[in-house]
């Protein structure tokens, strides 16, 4: 099946991945509309050997749209999703607006498939640190029940959007010119500099970043009583996230068991070579589909064996985003 397909916020760092994909992945397509804000239509965009023009997103630009892959931010999905649906249109949403709703499947296509089934319209991909600890955790999780995960982030500055990226080049450009570094999208510098996750913190002392990884998960795997803690941090890199993920399994493991599983886990590879201190880092999982899994060792600190330390790296814009939803609508 072709599909009439619409991009809602095509002119953002994830829009401009879903085409490069959508290009690479030979997406069926019987044609394809971008749309973006008013200050940014009539801009031309090259695809695939055509040039397309941007326009403007209004109610009116669902007409004989099949499918909207959307990336324009939580609350122009809350507006304009319900009239893509109402005209016919399947949407994939990559904003939180509706990642926790009951109603609503939240999918990450390595892990529950099935429950894009479910669908009335909308179908929620989950935030990117979200989905690039549970690829290779839910193997594990499906071999292990897993009791309790703590994970520490190391985000990138693309997760704040192609401005923060952007900021992030000058800052660079800046300090090597000698001229005062100017921080003006992130609220700290983010040059030669780690701080808390630029989202608010909610009255349990987590921040939003942090509780979605919680709640997401819980409603991802269908276990809502698995136990996480997250910390999630801001580094100055350009777009892949890392993360050091800690696992309490029900059963004993041994580092050869997870090797196992993890290498032949989709959209997982391992690197991990001890020899050479050669493991997953950001500048190699960017620009590529798979999450890197590396740092695979034993928790010396619970007895019994039932305790692994990974460390992971995954590309935001990708697989934490652009990937995971058009994976969602090759499903479909």
């Amino acid at each position: 099946m072709a599909w009439k397909t619409a991009i809602m916020g095509a002119t953002g760092a994830v829009g401009t991945e879903f085409l490069a994909i959508l290009e690479q992945r030979r997406f069926p397509l019987k044609s394809l509309k971008l749309l973006a804000s008013a200050r940014s239509a009539g801009k031309k965009v090259q695809f695939m050997g055509q040039e397309l023009v941007i326009e403007e997103l209004t109610d009116n630009s669902f007409k004989g749209v099949e499918l909207v892959l959307a990336s324009a931010g939580g609350s122009v999905s809350k507006q304009y999703a319900p009239a893509a649906v109402a005209a016919g249109a399947i949407v994939v949403d990559n904003t939180s607006a509706f990642r926790m709703d009951g109603q609503i499947p939240l999918v990450v296509p390595e892990v529950n498939p099935q429950d894009i089934k479910a669908h009335k319209g909308i179908i929620a991909n989950p935030n990117c640190s979200t989905i690039i600890m549970n690829v290779p955790v839910w193997p594990l999780h499906k071999a292990n029940p897993i009791r309790r995960l703590v994970v520490s982030t190391y985000q990138a500055v693309s997760g704040a959007g192609a401005k923060a990226m952007h900021e992030l080049e000058q800052q660079a450009r800046d300090w090597a010119a000698g001229r005062p570094v100017k921080s003006e999208v992130m609220p700290h510098q983010t040059l030669f500099n780690v701080f808390s996750h630029n989202s608010r913190v909610s009255a349990n002392g987590y921040n939003e970043e942090e509780n979605k990884m919680l709640n997401e998960t819980r409603k991802i795997f269908h276990c809502p009583d698995i136990r996480i803690t997250a910390t999630c941090v801001r580094v100055p890199v350009l777009r892949a996230h890392s993360e050091a993920i800690n696992i309490e399994f029900s059963r004993p493991m041994g580092e050869d068991e997870v090797r196992g599983i993890l290498s032949a886990a989709p959209g997982v590879r391992i690197i991990d070579d001890r020899q050479r201190n050669y493991f997953p880092m950001p500048l190699e999982s960017a620009g590529h589909d798979d999450v890197l899994v590396g740092r695979i060792r034993q928790d010396m600190s619970l007895s019994g064996g039932t305790g692994i330390d990974l460390f992971v790296s995954g590309d935001q814009i990708r697989k934490g985003a652009a990937l995971n939803a058009v994976q969602i609508a090759e499903l479909l």
